[in-house]
């Protein structure tokens, strides 16, 4: 009752501040960069703060329920390419979660989705974990934050992500994977070589890649 009450008293007295602007919702899947076994859902909720920038929070679900994860920033390819080359380095491609048909914007109407994904395609993404609270298929994770935060990378290949965590996550999101690629199809024309393609390779040796996702160089 207690933070019941809290929240509806905050939301009828407290104005949202920055938290007003992160309207844009984006789900997908996440693995660690350093422990590519880490894997789990990602929820995002985002703000535009320029063409080139977005941030994000992230959460392990959609419901009220749901835990704060971490946090990604999101950078367009024309930033990205002002960076200095070590720091490119903890920033992943975003190209197969687009093209894949795996990362999506659930309540979007279709059109209003595939314009968010044209603008994803090509941009990179730097993501911290700070809380792996485990998935359906792993089973629990920690009961609070332990431990540094983990830097997140992306899969770039069908078969990377865990069967398990990929189908509950399709199933729970709705998702008709092989439809959802089919709309994108045409995003393939403006897809180009990505640096970090192939950062775990070596991890998936079993990942098959797709049109449109290349390691660049």
């Amino acid at each position: 009752m207690g933070r019941a009450l809290l929240a509806a008293g905050a939301h009828l007295l407290q104005h949202r501040g920055p938290l007003g602007a992160f309207g844009v919702y984006v789900a997908g899947l996440h693995c660690g960069r350093d422990d590519p076994s880490l894997q789990m859902e990602a929820h995002h909720w985002c703000a535009q703060s320029n063409d080139d920038l977005l941030q994000c929070v992230v959460f392990d679900g959609n419901t009220e329920e749901a835990n704060l994860i971490g946090i990604e920033y999101i950078v367009s390819e024309r930033l990205y390419a002002t960076l200095p080359e070590e720091e490119r380095g903890l920033w992943h491609p975003h190209n197969y979660e687009v093209l894949s048909g795996q990362l999506v914007a659930p309540g979007l109407p279709p059109a209003a989705e595939h314009a968010l994904m044209r603008v994803l395609v090509n941009s990179y993404g730097k993501t911290w974990h700070t809380w792996h609270t485990g998935t359906h298929a792993t089973g629990p994770g920690h009961p609070l934050p332990f431990g540094p935060a983990m830097p997140m990378w992306s899969f770039n290949r069908d078969g990377e992500a865990d069967p398990a965590i990929e189908r509950d996550f399709l199933a729970g999101m709705g998702i008709d994977l092989a439809r959802s690629r089919a709309r994108r199809a045409d995003l393939l024309e403006h897809a180009r070589p990505q640096q970090g393609v192939d950062r775990l390779a070596d991890a998936f040796p079993l990942g098959t890649p797709i049109p449109g996702v290349i390691e660049a160089g």
